[in-house]
């Protein structure tokens, strides 16, 4: 791209970003907040608080954490699962699980029944 494509491609976005620039000077709505803030921070110096102070007076619990994040959902009170030791009795094979998701132990289900399966567990 020449230098001089190039510059008018930039003088357009500005012209384009100062054209949203107005716009927002006339929002009411920016208006109402950027006067929000003023008066806010006039009474933060006013009354010698500093916005964290603020948001711990208004908010305790959050007081406390700083810079921590987001409470993460707590751990459930179900009990640990207990390990199950299933020894087939054709072969010899030892399977230890805490779950029944194990792939030796679906095969074992699907060859000789959930049932027989079960019965050979051991602790």
């Amino acid at each position: 791209m020449s230098r001089l494509a190039e510059f008018r491609k930039l003088e357009q976005q500005l012209a384009a970003q100062l054209a949203e620039l107005e716009t927002l000077k006339n929002d009411k709505g920016l208006k109402k907040e950027i006067e929000f803030e003023t008066k806010l921070k006039g009474l933060l110096e006013e009354y010698g608080y500093s916005l964290r102070e603020i948001v711990g007076i208004l908010d305790p619990q959050t007081a406390g954490k700083k810079n921590a994040p987001i409470a993460a959902p707590e751990k459930s009170s179900r009990k640990p699962r207990s390990l199950k030791v299933y020894k087939n009795p054709h072969n010899g094979e030892i399977v230890e699980t805490k779950g029944g998701n194990h792939r030796t132990l679906k095969e074992w289900k699907a060859e000789y029944g959930g049932a027989e399966v079960e019965s050979w567990l051991t602790k």
